[in-house]
């Protein structure tokens, strides 16, 4: 397996990457309402890697914990696909650092300037950035991974 060296916060891991595992695309599509019938036919195959990771060497995996999330289909456990190259903007789902802790919210830039980490769950509060505090954007949540 070939072996790349990947830096997260400074620090530089050694990941073994195996080769592409290719799976099965079904050329029908599933139905979420009344069940249609299914071709027994295979389209094609996807590489995950190609289908959900643009930049590599930027991004990384973060397991989800607890609930404020939950109203965008975040569950607690789901693993989170990051992007730390893509350019955040107001309204994007994020992995923010305050101080020591990370948190995925939704991230609000309102039109004075001032920032927000939103929850999407109205049992909890909206975070209120302010200057004085250890703030970091770490990037984009591109994709959730919810077991079931």
């Amino acid at each position: 397996m070939p072996k790349i060296e990947q830096f997260i916060s400074g620090r530089a891991f050694l990941i073994e990457k195996p080769d592409s595992v290719l799976i099965p695309l079904a050329l029908a599509r599933a139905s979420c309402g009344f069940p249609s019938p299914a071709d027994d036919y295979i389209e094609t195959v996807i590489d995950l890697n190609q289908e959900l990771i643009r930049h590599p060497f930027a991004t990384f995996f973060v397991r989800a914990s607890g609930d404020s999330m939950i109203d965008v289909g975040i569950l607690p456990d789901a693993t989170l696909i990051v992007d730390r190259m893509i350019e955040t903007k107001s309204g994007d789902v994020v992995i923010a650092r305050i101080g020591d802790e990370l948190c995925v919210k939704q991230l609000l830039i309102d039109d004075e300037g001032r920032i927000f980490l939103m929850p999407k769950n109205e049992i909890y509060k909206p975070i209120s950035i302010d200057e004085n505090m250890d703030f970091e954007i770490w990037g984009k949540v591109i994709c959730s991974i919810n077991k079931h």
